[in-house]
């Protein structure tokens, strides 16, 4: 059996006319992402349960027609674990398309597996294990071959077999609305934008740093992510992390000691030296700003945490739920530090019911 590879106009209105009719849409996409900075959307694969397709986004073809059923408000949206298939269509048109129904999120909800991967998930539930020899395809090469179409069309295909199971199995739960809740939150569309005043939270070595240094480490990310996004470059390409530790460290204000500190290729330092050196140079003149800091909880903040933990671990148990999926370490700490005022996704809906509630008691 030939899997379609949809490549004109003509073949992709009439596979959006058949699809239209559904209520839903299993969906998954392709990219790759090398020498840039955005994944490159190299294929989108589409079911609706009956028919079963792949679209070619790197041929000459309107992709519109397509886009305007994924975000149909009526249609429901299939995918699974789709953080980077979202990613994509944000990229597109601006916002995560809605109702989204995501089969991960679900298999976690009804104790099937925390963050199952989907051929996990498909063995378990179909019984079939998948080929994965084929998930390091180029996906921009073309032509592709009928092996790889046919890998690719199964990702949507047996989705489309399990999703009735999976939506009958959390209504019969009473869990239907926290996956309703959990996926409106994973379309939240800043999540996928990355604004460069905060590419300082990818910076993992920054605690260890004084306020100074963070704030010059902080302005150095700042202008790495502008940089890459202007370029479409991966960040690494534009400067690596140790050079913006150690930029903020020694603070250079020339460009010999910039060369001398030897964490740019030449051509960097060429090319970017000068404004590197006015980064450093505003940034040092600026007020310092503690961007992150380590933990250091004293004994009585360390003993709250572990009573916090056992709590969320008790509740966990009770559901039959991952307890890092109830309430995460990093929800429990902000919970240590901040009561009832914390920024944590246990003190926000079903979260909050089910041991959010409990929890503040806590603290």
């Amino acid at each position: 059996m030939t899997t379609a590879l949809i490549q004109d106009d003509a073949t992709l209105r009439a596979a959006c006319d058949r699809w239209a009719q559904s209520a839903w849409l299993c969906l998954d996409t392709e990219f790759v992402r090398v020498d840039t900075y955005h994944a490159r959307l190299c294929l989108l694969q589409v079911s609706d349960g009956v028919t079963a397709a792949c679209v070619d986004p790197l041929a000459p073809l309107d992709l519109n027609p397509l886009l305007d059923l994924i975000y149909a408000p009526s249609r429901i949206k299939v995918l699974h674990a789709p953080g980077q298939d979202l990613e994509i269509l944000v990229r597109l048109r601006g916002h995560c398309p809605q109702p989204l129904f995501d089969s991960q999120t679900a298999a976690t909800l009804l104790g099937i597996g925390d963050q199952i991967g989907y051929a996990g998930l498909i063995e378990k539930r179909l019984g079939i294990v998948l080929d994965k020899s084929l998930s390091r395809t180029d996906w921009a090469r073309r032509p592709l071959r009928e092996a790889e179409l046919a890998y690719a069309v199964a990702d949507v295909s047996h989705l489309a077999t399990i999703y009735a199971q999976l939506q009958d199995e959390l209504a019969a739960a009473g869990r239907l609305a926290w996956l309703a809740e959990d996926c409106a939150r994973l379309c939240e569309p800043a999540q996928y934008q990355t604004r460069p005043e905060d590419a300082w939270e990818r910076l993992k070595g920054l605690a260890r740093m004084n306020p100074r240094e963070q704030t010059v480490a902080a302005a150095l990310a700042d202008w790495r992510e502008r940089e890459a996004q202007a370029r479409d470059r991966p960040r690494k390409w534009i400067l690596e992390d140790d050079a913006i530790y150690r930029m903020a460290e020694r603070r250079p204000a020339t460009l010999g000691e910039l060369e001398a500190l030897r964490v740019l290729p030449p051509k960097t330092l060429e090319r970017h030296g000068e404004r590197l050196l006015a980064v450093v140079a505003q940034a040092s003149a600026a007020p310092e700003h503690l961007y992150a800091r380590d933990e250091e909880f004293d004994a009585a903040q360390k003993q709250k945490l572990k009573q916090l933990q056992d709590l969320v671990q008790a509740r966990a148990s009770t559901l039959n739920l991952p307890a890092s999926f109830l309430a995460a370490r990093a929800d429990l700490v902000a919970l240590v530090r901040a009561g009832a005022l914390a920024q944590s996704k246990v003190l926000r809906g079903w979260r909050r019911e089910v041991c959010g509630e409990a929890l503040l008691l806590q603290v």
